[in-house]
């Protein structure tokens, strides 16, 4: 049995009653799904109104919450790790170097180009040259840099490696509901039929208040302070809507089905988020949408990825008018609809397919929230929760956590993981292009130790501080 407020545990079938739950873990669908007898429930989702007398058809090892945490663990398995730079140089500079200094030391004189003594003296110049402190201090400290300025904006970055990765997006995927959405409702439109549109809003929010429905909140919230008639015989119909008897009227507030059932012409032009139809004494009054509420900087940030030359997709459980209608009011260049935690997965594995094949180093970045996210957190190149109302889930799997859920900070990621490894960049080619000069001379007898003294220490200190840069507070 399953009482409203209650958490689904297993995998189920309603047996008895009906209600509505809310699949948002899940799914990331704003809308809570109508449930009655014989009805499929999902673990994970949450019973929202009426009690539930359920079966469970599967055992936790194979109920819906177990997979996604597999998931999680294979997907994870699966991500390519980005090779530092200094890692892979360190494998041909450092040998090739000592090798270097021995040949400068014994070649020459061996040739009889001079004393052993002259060309030991150049050979521990060549030595002190070559000594990588520039690099090995600078890059890792740039990157720290980086990370603590990223912390001071609220972006807490796990690793620089994923700055790296991240400085390389050139698809940026989204869930919509929690990440782009508010994930709350809110009335979007009110069409009426014969009345005023306060006259129908004041009826419909009358009619709803005996629900704590999502829906019923969203219309008492639109009303405000209007005063509300008393209502009456209020009676949930579930899956359908409600009836009632309102200032002596009988009142029907529903969706389509209800109409139909109660045999009430209405409109049936389509919409992108929730039709509430009301009828009064068999008398059609009108229709209000409702609808999920974009962010406030959803549209910002997605138009300024697009002008950082960023591919945007969308990813949700949602249904395809609510889907589409968010993708063409943010402009994102793809959305995919109606879709479970594993097809999130499949779907960002073929975006990062596509990603390689237009640039070698290209990455996939997926910002998300719920627990359905954690598998497809874990897949993409950079995984980036929301941090204050993100699921635990999705933090621990994500390698990036934007701690105040504003979209906007994205770019902020971004700019910042951009600008650390161009000053990584330049500390690289400093360093290489001194020492280069350096070591030339050294070999050639025309500089002395103290000329590679500077190449060494001199240039360590003007990398490192080329390198506090990236603490400085993007703009």
């Amino acid at each position: 049995m399953i009482k409203p407020g209650e958490k689904v545990p297993l995998d189920c079938i309603v047996k008895v009653g009906s209600g509505s739950v809310n699949t948002a873990a899940l799914t990331g669908e704003s809308l809570p799904r109508e449930v009655s007898e014989g009805s499929e429930v999902l673990s994970g989702c949450i019973n929202l109104t009426g009690t539930l007398t359920c079966t469970t058809t599967k055992p936790f090892g194979e109920s819906t919450v177990s997979k996604i945490l597999e998931l999680v663990e294979n997907a994870s398995s699966k991500k390519a790790r980005a090779e530092n730079f200094i890692t892979k140089f360190a494998r041909i500079y450092t040998p090739a170097v000592v090798a270097g200094a021995v040949l400068l030391a014994f070649i020459p004189p061996l040739a009889g180009g001079g004393s052993f003594t002259e060309w030991i003296m150049r050979a521990l110049n060549f030595l002190v040259v070559s000594c990588p402190c520039a690099l090995v201090i600078s890059v890792p400290l740039s990157f720290f840099g980086g990370i603590g300025g990223a912390s001071r904006e609220g972006v807490l970055i796990k690793g620089g490696n994923y700055m790296e990765t991240l400085s390389n997006a050139q698809t940026a995927v989204f869930d919509k509901t929690g990440t782009l959405t508010k994930g709350e409702f809110s009335v979007k439109k009110i069409t009426p039929h014969g009345c005023t549109e306060e006259e129908l809003l004041k009826l419909a929010a009358a009619a709803e208040s005996g629900s704590n429905h999502p829906i019923a909140q969203s219309l008492a919230k639109a009303a405000g302070e209007i005063a509300l008639p008393e209502i009456s015989e209020y009676t949930e119909l579930a899956g359908r809507g409600i009836s009632c008897i309102c200032g002596g009227k009988k009142v029907f507030a529903g969706n389509g089905r209800l109409m139909e059932q109660e045999g009430i012409s209405y409109d049936k032009s389509p919409i992108s988020g929730t039709a509430v139809h009301i009828a009064a004494d068999g008398v059609y009054m009108g229709v209000i949408e409702i609808g999920d509420t974009l962010k406030s900087n959803s549209v910002k940030a997605i138009s300024e990825l697009r002008a950082l030359g960023v591919k945007t997709v969308i990813l949700t459980g949602d249904s395809k008018a609510a889907g589409e209608a968010a993708a063409k009011s943010l402009g994102v260049d793809e959305v995919y609809t109606e879709l479970m935690p594993e097809d999130k997965v499949v779907c960002t594995e073929k975006l990062i397919k596509e990603t390689r094949g237009r640039s070698k180093n290209g990455s996939v970045v997926f910002v998300g929230d719920g627990i359905n996210d954690a598998p497809v957190l874990s897949r993409a190149d950079v995984g980036i929760a929301m941090g204050a109302a993100g699921s635990d889930a999705a933090i621990e799997a994500a390698d990036i956590v934007l701690m105040d859920d504003d979209p906007s900070k994205l770019i902020t990621a971004f700019k910042i993981s951009r600008r650390t490894l161009n000053i990584v960049r330049q500390n690289i080619v400093l360093a290489l292009a001194v020492k280069a000069l350096v070591l030339v001379t050294s070999a050639l007898g025309i500089t002395n130790m103290w000329a590679a003294v500077f190449a060494d220490v001199g240039v360590a200190v003007l990398a490192i501080l080329n390198a506090m840069r990236a603490l400085r507070k993007i703009k």
